[in-house]
């Protein structure tokens, strides 16, 4: 089943463009919120999938207020509804003016979800104009299989992290490894390791940070195994990290990459 399905709006970060009417610009897929773009909508049981937009063109009181509403519908391959969030009246302040709203929509794929290909569709009106649009996107759930998931980063608190930094700062790379083997005593053999490459493709450091899974107590119900690595920032640049998993059990392997940008405070 899905397990979840929300909407998040955030504060205007930037000022829009002039212009008149509603339009969903800037739509991609994320690796969580905040998150560096996403290139693939093939999520394995177990995954979250973000989608950010920006909501250009809305009106703005003077006092700064967007009064609007968000919501959103999943439907299988033959129209079937899974889920429907009907919308819901919200309001953010665009603190540095313009008319752009950034948004956020995810929605959680359960352990058991039936593989197939769902669309998401999500329906943004502005209160004040009384104008709406929607936007749809098609996301692929796969058979279940070893591999990492819900990659995000965050801070100690465990607040949303963006992908781009500030040099000094430090955050936490989360993910989840699901679809791995258990031996006879129902424990895990997993071994993890986290390389971070620079702009000329080559590793920071000498050797990678490493992590293992061994005990029956670190595996979640539906056999997930949440993990994470320490992240600092030391020093502005465009960087890779690359998450890499090993199944000892079954002998399989897998792997996750996302950019990450750092730059100095000047």
């Amino acid at each position: 089943m899905w397990t979840t399905l929300g909407l998040i709006a955030a504060l205007s970060l930037a000022p829009g463009q002039a212009g008149s009417g509603l339009n969903l610009t800037n739509i991609r897929t994320t690796y969580g919120l905040l998150g560096a773009t996403r290139t693939d909508t093939k999520l394995l049981p177990g995954d979250a999938y973000y989608v950010a937009v920006a909501i250009d063109g809305v009106k703005v009181s003077d006092a700064g207020e967007v009064l609007y509403s968000m919501g959103m519908e999943l439907t299988d391959a033959n129209k079937k509804v899974w889920y429907k969030q009907e919308p819901r009246q919200l309001k953010a302040l665009n603190s540095l003016g313009g008319n752009r709203l950034p948004a956020f929509a995810h929605v959680d794929v359960g352990i058991d979800q039936p593989p197939g290909r769902y669309t998401l569709t999500m329906n943004v009106t502005d209160l004040t104009a009384k104008t709406s649009k929607a936007f749809s996107r098609e996301i692929e759930v796969l058979s279940p299989a070893f591999g990492l998931v819900r990659v995000n980063l965050a801070d100690s608190q465990g607040v949303p992290a963006p992908y781009i930094g500030l040099a000094g700062q430090s955050v936490w790379v989360n993910f989840l490894a699901v679809g791995f083997d258990l031996n006879p005593k129902k424990a895990p053999d997993l071994n993890i390791e986290m390389v971070v490459l620079d702009e000329n493709n080559k590793p920071t450091l000498p050797k990678p940070m490493l992590g293992a899974v061994k005990q029956k107590q670190q595996v979640q119900e539906g056999r997930a195994v949440p993990m994470q690595f320490y992240l600092a920032l030391n020093r502005p640049g465009n960087f890779t990290v690359r998450l890499k998993a090993t199944d000892n059990l079954s002998k399989k392997t897998t792997e996750v990459a996302f950019p990450i940008k750092v730059i100095e405070a000047k």
